[in-house]
C-alpha cells in the first residue's frame, strides 16, 4: 500500500527555513513532490529543493510576499503549470514579533496581523480551485499564544487566534471537498537553538521538555492524510495549556 503523502503534490508556505524548511524535508521524505515557498531566504529555499530532489522527488522554489495578495495568483499559477495540481497547501509561513502594550505602532500591529492572518485567508483563497480539484486539505500554523494570549506579544497572539477561528470557518466554507485543520505548536526547539530558549517552558510543560522539528512533521503528515478530520486545531505543547 502507498504511504497516504506518496506522489501527492505539497505547498510549504515559508520552507526556506526552520520548521517551514523541516516540514518541506518531511513531506518529501513520506513521497510527497514538494513546492518552497520563500519570501526572501533564496539560497536557503533552493538549498531545501536540493534536499528534497535528493529524496527523489520533484521541487522548485517560488518567491512571493504572502502579505501582498496581488502576489498570490501568480504563485499558484505556477505550482498548475509546474506540477498540474495540488494536493496540499501547509501555511507556516509567519513572523512573532515582541510588541510591548504601551509601545505597539500601526506598523507593528499590521507586520503582525497582515503576514500571520490576512496572509493565509487569501493563500487559501487562491489555492481552493487546485485543492478542490484534487479534494485535499489545508493545514495553518497556529500556536498556543493563540490560546493562552502572551504579555508583550498581543498582535501576535491575536493573529494566532484568528488563525484557530479561520481554520473553523474554512473547514465550513469549503467542505466537503477540501478539509481544514490547524496545528498549535508549544515551544519547538532546533539544532543550534540555546538552551535558555526551551528553559522556561521545560518547567511549565508536564513531559518537561520543548518540542522537536519531528513533532511537528507528525502532526502535519497527520493531518494532512486524516480523511474523516477537518476544523480541529492539533495542540502539539507537550502538555503545555493544561
Amino acid at each position: 500500500m502507498l504511504a497516504p503523502l506518496s506522489n501527492r503534490v505539497a505547498l510549504v508556505t515559508g520552507a526556506g527555513k526552520r520548521l517551514g524548511r523541516a516540514v518541506a524535508i518531511g513531506l518529501a521524505e513520506q513521497g510527497a513532490d514538494v513546492v518552497i515557498h520563500y519570501r526572501s531566504s533564496e539560497g536557503e529555499a533552493y538549498e531545501a529543493v536540493a534536499e528534497v530532489k535528493k529524496l527523489g522527488r520533484r521541487s522548485i522554489a517560488l518567491q512571493a510576499d504572502l502579505a501582498r495578495v496581488s502576489d498570490l495568483p501568480k504563485l499558484f499559477q505556477e505550482v498548475e503549470s509546474n506540477f498540474g495540481r495540488l494536493e496540499l497547501l501547509v501555511n507556516s509561513a509567519a513572523n512573532f514579533l515582541q510588541t510591548e502594550f504601551a509601545s505597539t505602532t500601526e506598523k507593528m500591529w499590521d507586520a503582525s496581523l497582515d503576514t500571520n492572518l490576512k496572509a493565509v485567508f487569501f493563500c487559501c483563497q487562491a489555492a481552493a480551485p487546485l485543492l478542490k480539484k484534487s479534494k485535499g486539505a489545508i493545514v495553518n500554523f497556529a500556536d498556543i499564544g493563540g490560546i493562552l494570549g502572551w504579555r508583550g506579544f498581543i498582535p501576535h497572539s491575536i493573529s494566532k487566534a484568528g488563525i484557530i477561528m479561520l481554520t473553523r470557518c474554512l473547514a465550513k466554507e469549503l467542505a466537503p471537498e477540501i478539509r481544514v485543520n490547524a496545528i498549535a505548536p508549544g515551544t519547538i526547539t532546533m539544532p543550534g537553538d540555546p538552551p535558555e530558549l526551551e528553559a522556561d517552558f521545560v518547567k511549565v510543560a508536564p513531559l518537561h521538555r520543548s518540542g522537536r522539528p519531528a513533532d511537528i512533521v507528525a502532526a502535519v503528515s497527520y493531518l494532512a492524510a486524516a480523511q474523516f478530520v477537518s476544523g480541529q486545531v492539533l495542540v502539539v505543547d507537550g502538555g503545555r495549556t493544561l
